[in-house]
């Protein structure tokens, strides 16, 4: 895969990652009356979305040129637990003492951390440019 293709793998699930991310935060803001915004606002989640899923790309793209499309699925699996680990700062993040329902801010963006490796997962097959028939 070239690497034009896999920044433009890496741009669209960003993306879609920050849609979801985005439309996620909204219904929890009126769902449960909080709003965190002004601790994890829009460009907040644009920017992590865009450099995780580039990472992740950049990831497919050593993995590809040095074992191959074998290794996806380990890698995909690798991918999946980083998004699990990523949780633990979350659950040791300070907010602001003024902040209201503190309590509710994991449950707004711990969901967040899955949504990067889900959309390229989702849109990654959309870029092989090759699939092995048996």
């Amino acid at each position: 895969m070239s690497w034009k293709r896999i920044f433009l793998l890496g741009f669209i699930s960003s993306l879609l990652a920050s849609l979801a991310c985005i439309i996620y935060a909204q219904i929890y803001k009126e769902a449960f009356y909080v709003d965190f915004g002004g601790v994890v606002g829009p460009a907040n989640i644009i920017s992590s979305c865009i450099i995780g899923c580039l990472l992740m790309a950049v990831g497919y793209k050593t993995i590809l040129h040095f074992k191959g499309s074998k290794a996806l699925g380990w890698t995909n699996i690798a991918y999946s637990i980083l998004s699990f680990v990523s949780i633990i700062g979350v659950l040791g993040f300070n907010l602001p003492l003024d902040m209201e329902s503190p309590e509710m801010f994991p449950g707004m963006v711990i969901p967040m951390h899955f949504f990067p490796v889900l959309s390229l997962l989702t849109v990654f097959p959309f870029f092989q440019s090759h699939v092995s028939k048996h």
